[in-house]
C-alpha cells in the first residue's frame, strides 16, 4: 500500500484540485493574540514562544507582498512551482484593525496566487471577516481557507494550556464559516499532558460530525522560559512516548472520516531554545514509523468511523 492508500495526503489533493503541484507561501504580519495582550488573558498559551509558529518566517517589518514575490522567487526556482497558495501563518491574523486586515488580504491577490489561507483562532473570526472575504474571493475566483488553532477538544485541556477560549468558540466558528463554503482546517496536539487516548478519539469524533476539510496535526514541542518549560523541568507534566504519540495517531486517523485532509502527521519545530523537541528525532522518521505501523496493521484513514447519521438504529434501515 502506497501511502495515499492510508490517509489523505494534502500534496495529492492540491494536485487533484489544481492540476499541479501548488505551494504555500508563509506570510509574517505583525500582530499578536487577545490571549497575550490582556483582550482574553496574558501570557498567551503555555507552550507558545515569542516567536508564535512561523519561526521560519520573513520579518514582519516586510510587506505581504515582498514577503509573498521573495518566497516566490525562491521556491520557483526551486522546484519549478507555479501556483501558490499566501499563507497568513504566524498568531492570529485576523486579530487587528479590520482596515488593516483588508490591506493585508488584498495585497496577497496576485499573479498566481491560487488560494489565501488564514491562520487565526476560533474567538477571532467575525462575519464582517468572512464577508470581505467572500468577496475577495468571488471578484478574484480564488479559494479561501481558515486555519483555526483548537488543539483539543478537552475543554479542560484548553483551560490548563490557557488557549483563552473553549469547545464552544470553536464550534461557532465552524458553522459561521462553513456558511460562506470556505474550507477550515484544524490545528491539533496529539500529546498534550492532560489528553488521554480517549480524548484523541473524540478530537476525530468532532472534527469529523463538524465537516472540517483539512487537520494538521503537531506533537508538542516545549520552549525555554514559557510556563510548559517550568512544568516540565520541574518533573510536573509527564511526556507520552515516541511510540504512543504513533499509536496516537493511528487511532485519530482511524476514527477521522475519509474524505478529511489530513495537511501533516507531526510538525517540525525549531531545535533552539527547546527542551524537548519530537523525541529527539527527525519528524520524517516519526512519519515513516506512523505510515510502516499502519501498513503492519492493516489499517486507514476512517476505518473505525461508522458512529455518525445514526449508528445504534442503522440495523433497521440498511
Amino acid at each position: 500500500m502506497e501511502e495515499k492508500d492510508l490517509y489523505r495526503v494534502y500534496s495529492v489533493h492540491l494536485k487533484e484540485k489544481y492540476g499541479q503541484k501548488v505551494y504555500k507561501l508563509p506570510i509574517n504580519l505583525p500582530v499578536t493574540c487577545p490571549n497575550r495582550d490582556g483582550c482574553v488573558s496574558t501570557g498567551g498559551c503555555i507552550f507558545c514562544g515569542e516567536e508564535g509558529a512561523g519561526f521560519e518566517n520573513l520579518s514582519n517589518t516586510i510587506s505581504v507582498r515582498e514577503q509573498l514575490e521573495n518566497n516566490m522567487g525562491y521556491i520557483r526556482k526551486r522546484y519549478k512551482a507555479k501556483k501558490f497558495i499566501a499563507y497568513f501563518q504566524n498568531f492570529t491574523n485576523t486579530y487587528m484593525e479590520f482596515d488593516v486586515f483588508k490591506k493585508a488580504i488584498t495585497e496577497s491577490i496576485m499573479e498566481d496566487i491560487v488560494e489565501i489561507s488564514i491562520s487565526t483562532r476560533p474567538d477571532c473570526i467575525n462575519d464582517k471577516h468572512l464577508k470581505f472575504l467572500k468577496e475577495i474571493s468571488d471578484k478574484h475566483n480564488i479559494n479561501v481557507t481558515i486555519e483555526l488553532g483548537l488543539q483539543s477538544v478537552n475543554y479542560h485541556t484548553l483551560k490548563k494550556i490557557n488557549r483563552g477560549h473553549t469547545l464552544a468558540e470553536f464550534i461557532d466558528s465552524v458553522i459561521r464559516i462553513k456558511k460562506y463554503n470556505f474550507n477550515v482546517c484544524t490545528h491539533i496536539i496529539l500529546n498534550l499532558p492532560w489528553d488521554s487516548d480517549f480524548d484523541v478519539i473524540e478530537d476525530a469524533k468532532i472534527l469529523s460530525a463538524l465537516n472540517i476539510d483539512y487537520i494538521k496535526l503537531h506533537s508538542l514541542y516545549i520552549v525555554k522560559d514559557t510556563v510548559l518549560g517550568k512544568l516540565y523541568k520541574n518533573n510536573e507534566i509527564r511526556m507520552i512516548t515516541k511510540e504512543e504519540y504513533v499509536d496516537r495517531v493511528i487511532t485519530f486517523l482511524e476514527y477521522l472520516k475519509q474524505d478529511i485532509v489530513i495537511q501533516r502527521l507531526i510538525g517540525r519545530a525549531p531545535e533552539e531554545n527547546t527542551l524537548f523537541v519530537n523525541w529527539n528525532t527527525s519528524w520524517w522518521k516519526i512519519k515513516d514509523s506512523i505510515i510502516d505501523n499502519m501498513k503492519r496493521l492493516e489499517t486507514y484513514q476512517g476505518k473505525k468511523c461508522d458512529y455518525l447519521n445514526g449508528k445504534a438504529v442503522k440495523k433497521f434501515i440498511e
